[in-house]
């Protein structure tokens, strides 16, 4: 088996939304195509996948560097033992060669959707769901039916209580039970009426959390904290820079209720610090490193290691994302929930129809790899990327 193309194209979101931070309605994502050798059907067995949701396109960090090397590469330099496979591993070095240490951001969610093409890649030459294979890989008894909670409350042009509150109804209509939404982007004292809001709908806090997408600094962030103390929320997440470790510390030490973090960490030595230096606490906080930002699965197995290693359970990882690859990731390695973006994010945000919601729950469709062919908004980006 060999590579013999690979394929990048800049395909825009949909998302005429913002968070307490950036507006999400100039953001692009990277659309990654490799194309291999074997030719089933009449036509080349194809891996894709993309860099996750909420940033720029890497168009030219792919096209400059690292799809180059991994094309240069010598077939023992990224095949597995079979020679009928990719081995993911091999591949990252190659991606990662004349590579200083440090620096992790565009150029770790570059090489992850390379990477992660390649396990779509390698599911598809098997014939089995992405899940299964990373499963197997990992030694894992995977769950087919994984919690989500329905990502949403942003700060719309037009916003009102009224349309904030319709939103968590159309959620919970759905077949959502458990929900987030957005803190940060106004005054505390609105966004607490916000809060009040959604939860008239919602009813239960321990179903509902918050996000502040790293606005806050130290003093705004325990303010919020002490003023929320009274809902127990289910989590409050990133409160302030992904990299303040002290911060999230400080928070810690007088906020009992659940804190949230690690989106914005793509590397394994910064998650290695956020478990030094963030004062998360076992069985209570939650990490949300994404593997489509962070050089991919393989370095994302990294981070479950060292979590369990400091005595925190792979329960406690909820991944940012809300699309296809995240779903199969989280249900191969048996971790606790995934984000959902259900109706926002287009193309690559949300499920394909064969993924059903039951009871909270989600199970990946049938389809060799990711499935991410099977998604109605998203499968022309994809035909015209390998056509």
């Amino acid at each position: 088996m060999r590579i013999v193309e690979i394929r990048e194209s800049a395909v825009p979101l949909q998302a005429n939304i913002q968070n307490a931070v950036v507006s999400f309605a100039d953001h692009t994502v990277s659309l990654v195509a490799v194309v291999s050798d074997v030719i089933r059907n009449g036509k080349p067995v194809t891996g894709v996948a993309f860099d996750s949701i909420g940033r720029y396109a890497q168009s030219g960090l792919l096209r400059e560097r690292f799809i180059p090397r991994l094309l240069k590469a010598k077939p023992d330099d990224i095949l597995d033992p079979s020679g009928g496979a990719i081995d993911a591993d091999k591949a990252l070095r190659v991606m990662m060669r004349n590579e200083k240490p440090g620096g992790h951001g565009d150029r770790a969610h570059a090489v992850a959707a390379v990477e992660l093409a390649l396990w779509d890649l390698n599911a598809k030459l098997a014939g089995i769901p992405a899940w299964k294979l990373i499963a197997d890989k990992f030694g894992v008894e995977a769950r087919e039916r994984m919690p989500v909670y329905a990502a949403g409350g942003y700060y719309y042009p037009e916003d009102s209580l009224g349309r904030l509150k319709d939103e968590m109804k159309s959620y919970g209509d759905m077949g959502y039970t458990s929900f987030k939404m957005k803190i940060g982007g106004a005054s505390l004292a609105e966004d607490m009426t916000r809060i009040e809001a959604a939860l008239s709908v919602v009813g239960d806090p321990n179903v509902l959390a918050v996000d502040a997408n790293g606005r806050f600094d130290t003093p705004t962030a325990i303010a919020y904290g002490k003023a929320m103390a009274g809902y127990g929320l289910r989590w409050y997440e990133e409160p302030g820079d992904p990299l303040d470790y002290q911060l999230m510390a400080d928070l810690a030490a007088v906020y009992d209720r659940p804190l949230a973090t690690g989106e914005n960490l793509f590397s394994l030595r910064d998650v290695d610090n956020l478990i030094r230096h963030g004062g998360m606490r076992k069985g209570r906080d939650l990490f949300q490193m994404d593997p489509a930002l962070g050089y991919g699965l393989g370095e994302f197995a990294r981070m479950i290691k060292a979590m369990e290693a400091a005595g925190y359970a792979r329960a406690q990882l909820f991944p940012h994302g809300g699309h296809m690859i995240a779903l199969h990731i989280v249900v191969g390695l048996g971790l606790g929930g995934s984000e959902a973006y259900p109706g926002v994010f287009a193309p690559v945000g949300g499920y394909a129809p064969d993924c059903t919601l039951e009871g909270g729950g989600i199970a990946p469709g049938p389809l060799p790899g990711f499935g991410l062919e099977a998604k109605p908004d998203l499968a022309p980006h994809i035909a015209a990327l390998t056509a």
